[in-house]
């Protein structure tokens, strides 16, 4: 008899065990009202198979020989039969199973631990359900950044956006997706889709997450568009309006003019209108916190120009520092960006849309406060909304600047400054600039960080 046989027949007769009602010794309840089962099991197959299990059995131990019972109320019962069997005999069949019970099989073997069958899982899914996949692409997303231990499906995500976003935007559940995952498909500048179309397909979402609105914006009244531009207002700032064609803008944008913010539409009336248009240069900015309208207001602000004023041509934004990319330590910033002058610094603060920054026309040192009158601190309470924002101006050109190599980018007296030891934006108060640019003197940690060179 072979190998493999050999196997194949120990596996059989330890199912037999589980099957057999005579000799077990623990009760599981799982599930949760009104879908309960109980399961009979033997505790020395639990405790040695699953390290979740084998936790829950040793501060649950009966010394006085009575009949020993855990619960798992996260796991549905049908679920939890698949992955006993597994438990117990070491194979998995997922032929006959659909895309969504596998992955509450996935889910349920992740949580009681048996992560040496979490990547052949991951690597059945992307060859043998592809369609499937792309068809439940808001269900494999959400749950595959939920867990990070789906390292392969992460990757299979990435690349689905990356490269083929249309299979998105055309799946039947598109409308279904989480808002963080319509902005990343719109970010993508490598996407393979008209702005025209993109557009398009963010109307579409935003109304199917208000159903009561009608399709036809000559129906709409005010409040519904007022409803529209909430809905959407984190992704407008991403559209790239100056990609269409002067027909698409009329057609496909003026229709929804109102929910847009104020300021855009004057600038995409001037630019499509032809004042001025010469002079808009729109850049992508190599940025995960701000976009191009972020950096043309900031553009404004270096070179003091009022909202009035013809629209300039933007910076060229160098990034030089990511957080998530270089490491939040203040050694690393003073490294790469020691002896670099016009820079912008941007924070994102953590658990929200805000962002905090500052610019520094000087150069960055690793000691002491550094004199300059044109530097200045800024903040955008709703990151997404450039309207509603703050910028303050140095006063005390003296200590405009606080370097320091145990800080990350500071300015001020703290006005605005960043322990990176702690990885927190500490708190902003008025010092040595003109005015406070929040509301509270929390610390707040931070979410990305980065730091630009202009020119």
């Amino acid at each position: 008899m072979g190998y493999n046989k050999l196997l194949s027949k120990l596996a059989e007769n330890i199912l037999e065990i589980l099957d057999d009602d005579e000799y077990y010794n623990i009760t599981i309840e799982v599930g949760d009202d009104p879908n309960v089962r109980i399961f009979r099991a033997h505790m020395v197959i639990l405790k040695y198979r699953s390290p979740y299990l084998r936790k829950i059995l040793s501060t649950n131990k009966k010394i006085d020989g009575t009949l020993t019972s855990i619960k798992l109320p996260n796991i549905l019962p049908e679920t939890f039969q698949i992955v006993l069997r597994y438990i117990y005999g070491g194979e998995i069949s997922l032929e006959e199973y659909d895309i969504s019970d596998i992955i509450k099989i996935l889910i349920a073997i992740k949580e009681l631990g048996l992560e040496e069958l979490i990547p052949c899982i991951e690597t059945f899914l992307i060859k043998n359900k592809k369609n499937c996949m792309v068809q439940n692409f808001d269900l494999i997303y959400r749950i595959s950044f939920e867990n990070n231990s789906f390292q392969e499906l992460q990757k299979y995500c990435i690349e689905l956006i990356s490269k083929e976003p249309n299979k998105i935007f055309n799946s039947p559940k598109f409308s279904s997706i989480p808002e963080n995952l319509l902005i990343t498909l719109i970010q993508n500048e490598n996407i393979r889709v008209n702005e025209v179309q993109v557009w398009e397909h963010v109307i579409k979402w935003g109304l199917a997450q208000n159903p009561e609105l009608s399709s036809d914006p000559k129906s709409c009244s005010k409040e519904d568009f007022n409803t529209l531009k909430n809905t959407l207002q984190h992704c407008i700032p991403f559209i790239r309006f100056r990609n269409l064609t002067s027909k698409e803008f009329s057609s496909k944008v003026l229709p929804y003019k109102k929910v847009l913010p104020k300021e855009l539409y004057k600038k995409l009336l001037d630019y499509f209108l032809g004042n001025d248009s010469n002079q808009i240069i729109s850049k992508n900015i190599d940025s995960k916190i701000i976009t191009s309208q972020h950096a043309e207001l900031i553009s404004r602000w270096v070179d003091r120009l009022e909202i009035t004023n013809k629209i300039p041509p933007l910076y060229n934004f160098e990034l030089l520092f990511r957080g998530s990319r270089d490491g939040f330590t203040p050694s690393k910033f003073h490294e790469i960006c020691d002896n670099k002058s016009r820079t912008i610094t941007i924070f994102k603060v953590s658990g929200s849309s805000e962002i905090l920054g500052g610019y520094n026309p000087i150069k960055w040192t690793s000691g002491g406060f550094s004199s300059t009158k044109n530097s200045f601190i800024f903040s955008f309470k709703n990151g997404y909304d450039t309207e509603n924002c703050i910028i303050s101006r140095v006063k005390n050109g003296v200590k405009a600047i606080y370097n320091s190599p145990c800080f990350l980018p500071s300015f001020g007296n703290d006005d605005l400054s960043s322990n990176g030891s702690v990885i927190c934006c500490k708190r902003s108060k008025k010092s040595s600039y003109e005015k406070p640019i929040r509301e509270t003197s929390n610390e707040d940690e931070i979410e990305e960080f980065e730091v630009f060179r202009i020119f």
